[in-house]
């Protein structure tokens, strides 16, 4: 039987009812589904808007200033919710919800490769021990030990253009599963010696059984919370490589790569670079609070 089983558990409904009075919980919940809501049906409103993510619209800009939008707030209109870019005239609104769809794929993606990563090799290193526990130790210490920015910067510059989310879901997972496996690692060592384990183990429990059924269970709390307060991390890892120029390449859009746009345009149309930062900063800010708020939840079913 495992400690999973003899603590009292932690339900749905009671999570769900927790969250549910919190109001930070729910105004961040409210908040990603809309940024959800805006990926999944990026062409919906692209078709509905009548303007797509790289569509140009000479006419909302005016020429003789540069490009500069028409109108004080950055080209808002009845034609464009939330303005247009300067020069081209694209329509913002369609490059923040395509830009939410790279945004969250990528973060999604590379959250689930750490995530994987690291419970497979932190538990392999907790379980075996010796020389195992010893060759992926010396790996995390290898991999921890590197600015991750600067060799993410320097690997991405160094790689084709290709599949770029493809490549920055790989890299962002290679410097980001070490942190996840060390925790991994040490809540294994401390479970694979407990009763429940040396007495499924003393019934002829094989290895799998024990993985699967008596430590993994153990772990699920601690690895919700971790992987939830990943997402915003690599929202804003993969944000700031697209703003240096190795993330996301035109014409895919990013909000990094919009913030970037937007750096020689801020005295004369500040909205174009208030609107892409403010989803970014929204976005992260309600990954993070709900992360908190679900960690802060799990961790008080617990200790009742």
């Amino acid at each position: 039987m495992t400690v999973a089983a003899l603590s009292p558990a932690t339900s749905g409904r009671r999570v769900a009812g927790a969250l549910l009075r919190d109001r930070g919980a729910v105004l961040s919940t409210a908040f990603l589904t809309l940024i959800v809501l805006m990926a999944i049906c990026a062409p919906l409103i692209s078709a509905i808007t009548g303007h797509g993510p790289n569509d140009f619209d000479t006419a909302a800009v005016n020429t003789d200033l540069g490009g500069v939008p028409h109108g004080s707030l950055g080209g808002i209109s009845a034609d464009h919710l939330l303005g247009v870019e300067p020069q081209n005239g694209r329509d913002i609104l369609a490059r923040i919800a395509y830009g939410a769809r790279v945004s969250l794929l990528i973060a999604v993606s590379a959250t689930a490769l750490t995530t994987l990563l690291g419970v497979v090799l932190g538990m392999l290193a907790g379980f075996y021990q010796g020389w195992v526990d010893q060759a992926i130790c010396r790996v995390m210490d290898f991999l921890m030990a590197f600015p991750a920015l600067i060799f993410m910067i320097a690997i991405l510059s160094s790689l084709p253009q290709g599949n770029r989310s493809v490549l920055l879901v790989v890299v962002i997972s290679l410097f980001g599963w070490p942190y996840l496996a060390r925790v991994v690692r040490g809540q294994t060592l401390t479970l694979v010696n407990r009763e429940f384990v040396e007495a499924a183990r003393a019934s002829g429990a094989s290895t799998s059984a024990l993985v699967f059924k008596e430590i993994l269970p153990n772990l699920r709390s601690s690895l919700i919370v971790m992987t939830t307060l990943a997402v915003p991390g690599y929202v804003g890892t993969e944000a700031g490589l697209s703003f240096l120029g190795v993330g996301v390449t035109p014409p895919t859009p990013s909000w990094g790569q919009m913030i970037s746009g937007s750096v020689g345009w801020y005295a004369v149309d500040p909205m174009y670079f208030a609107i892409p930062g403010g989803f970014l900063f929204l976005t992260v800010l309600s990954l993070t609070v709900l992360g908190d708020r679900l960690r802060a939840t799990l961790d008080a079913g617990e200790a009742s």
